[in-house]
């Protein structure tokens, strides 16, 4: 059962081809921040509504959010679609072939769901750069009867099961007091200093971060104008580590600078979570196996697990799914130059032909993976089991 499934799959992914190339293309070229993907989502939406599937926009109570189910079998296959962009950048995550791919291998899927007895979720998943759809999807209870979440995304490397980092998005706020800068300074706490006092601390507690620890920050607003001490600030900054346990620790200490610059200025602060913490992902293996023999198959090289596990890592919201239930968020390589994700270099490269490429590839790739998954007789009890169980 599983080859001609595989073949019918490859054959569907090819016959969308241009479709498929058309909706990544017209993504990448109308970017749109976390929360306000609308023009994003309608277009998903409406071509997942012209292939049969029951769209369900707003899930969750999300505007920009969407379940989209094709098929009744009891194995249900959750295919994860990104498609919020950066500010500035547009797509350099390459969101627009997250999306596209999810969408192929779910009609892909489509075309073998009543064979398999599996049905097809293609879930749009909202604001994952900042915000935490995935989180609050989660929390809603989007996920609770998928069997198994799956997405592919591009990068320069091709992997299979690379590790990603936990991650606190926040925002430090300080409230000083105005004053004229010349006239009466010492009438004013300068809510800019304690910014900067949190920054040094901040750059000295780096020798002393465990490995994997990572802090990164912006001044969102530093003041209002340079003759009036600034009463109100806000610094951005996102804390990694390897893991929860980790992200804990370096978050207890970040929190102490950001408390030492208002003890030294006089001013007050608060710390505010901008998104919900991402876990680290925790990929299933089985399904990982399944996925790197699949691409392999294609004529893809990823990267070994020995060579995967030691590349530098991001964050996604993707990890919170895996740690709920088998999942996978492998890589798929795009003709990048020497340019990374979240460069505008990497934007560009996100819709030349190796975009298109990896879009085909990562959508059969996937469909390959919960073919092989659903026609396994001991990984779908395992993976039915999973949703009885949780």
């Amino acid at each position: 059962m599983a080859e001609p499934a595989r073949d019918r799959a490859t054959a569907a992914v090819s016959t969308h081809a241009a479709e498929l190339h058309a909706l990544s293309h017209s993504l990448h070229a109308e970017p749109e921040i976390a929360f306000a993907e609308r023009r994003s989502a309608a277009k998903l939406t409406e071509s997942l509504s012209q292939h049969g599937f029951d769209v369900r926009r707003g899930v969750a109570g999300l505007p920009t959010a969407f379940d989209a189910t094709f098929g009744s079998g009891e194995l249900v296959i959750g295919l994860c679609a990104e498609y919020d962009a950066l500010p500035e950048v547009g797509h350099a995550c390459g969101h627009n072939v997250i999306a596209a791919a999810a969408l192929g291998a779910g009609f892909a899927l489509a075309e073998v769901a009543d064979e398999l007895g599996i049905t097809v979720r293609v879930i749009g998943t909202p604001a994952e750069e900042t915000g935490g759809g995935k989180v609050l999807m989660l929390d809603a209870g989007v996920f609770d009867g998928v069997a198994a979440a799956m997405m592919v995304h591009p990068n320069p490397v091709e992997t299979v099961a690379s590790p990603s980092l936990a991650i606190a998005d926040v925002a430090v706020r300080y409230t000083g007091k105005e004053s004229h800068a010349a006239a009466a300074p010492h009438l004013g706490r300068n809510a800019a200093d304690a910014i900067t006092v949190a920054q040094v601390g901040i750059g000295l507690l780096r020798q002393h971060l465990e490995p994997g620890q990572m802090v990164h920050g912006i001044v969102s607003h530093g003041g209002a104008a340079p003759n009036i001490v600034p009463a109100h600030t806000e610094a951005l900054y996102y804390l990694r580590a390897r893991d929860l346990e980790s992200l804990r620790r370096i978050t207890a200490r970040a929190r102490d600078c950001f408390a030492a610059g208002a003890l030294a200025t006089g001013c007050t602060h608060d710390v505010v979570e901008i998104s919900p913490t991402y876990a680290e992902l925790a990929p299933d293996a089985w399904l990982a196996q399944a996925y790197r023999t699949a691409v392999t198959a294609l004529g893809r090289t990823p990267l070994s697990r020995a060579e995967e596990v030691l590349r530098q890592a991001g964050s996604t919201d993707m990890g919170n799914v895996t740690r709920a239930l088998p999942g996978i968020h492998p890589t798929v390589a795009i003709d990048c130059g020497d340019a990374v994700n979240h460069q505008p270099e990497f934007a560009a490269a996100c819709v030349n032909a190796s975009a298109d490429r990896a879009v085909l590839d990562g959508a059969t790739a996937l469909a390959h993976t919960a073919i092989a998954a659903a026609t396994d007789a001991d990984q779908r009890d395992r993976l039915l089991e999973g949703v009885a169980r949780r």
